[in-house]
């Protein structure tokens, strides 16, 4: 999938902003401390993000442009919400730490797949690569809780 720098900087605003929308979900759902305190990171580390990315698109003078595939992150955001909000208790918790595994995994395989070699701008570019560490850091952190819940 080809994608321009203004396509590349939708894609990464929409992907940290469902994230932290599915972690403010999670801050309201869960009784889970841990659940909680993953959350409030995911909220912390997409929004310096979004307020990376934000700042780079208005130096560089660049509107954020919609796209298929940030069009497709939302409408799995929607259906993924939807499903988390049905649930409750710890099935809400266990449902919410497997998308936010299977979220990191497919945006980590996005941003080193589509978005890295697309970029053109090489602040862009700098800026994806530097987002990496922390999406592999969260991925970790979300897979050590679901190995959690299924020793429970």
């Amino acid at each position: 999938m080809k994608l321009t720098d203004p396509e590349i900087a939708s894609v990464a605003v929409v992907a940290n902003q469902i994230d932290i929308d599915h972690a403010r979900l999670a801050q309201e759902k869960t009784q889970n401390t841990e659940v909680l305190n993953f959350a409030q990171t995911m909220i912390t580390d997409h929004q310096a993000v979004i307020d990376q990315a934000t700042a780079l698109v208005k130096k560089l003078n660049v509107t954020p442009k919609e796209n298929q595939l940030s069009r497709k992150l939302q409408t799995d955001s929607e259906n993924s919400m939807k499903m988390l909000r049905a649930k409750s208790g710890s099935a809400f918790d266990q449902a919410y730490i497997d998308h936010e595994v299977t979220y990191h995994k497919a945006v980590i395989s996005t941003v080193e797949n589509t978005l890295i070699p697309n970029a053109k701008n090489a602040e862009l570019k700098a800026l994806l690569q530097n987002i990496l560490p922390s999406l592999r850091a969260h991925l970790e952190h979300a897979q050590m809780l679901k190995t959690q819940y299924a020793k429970e």
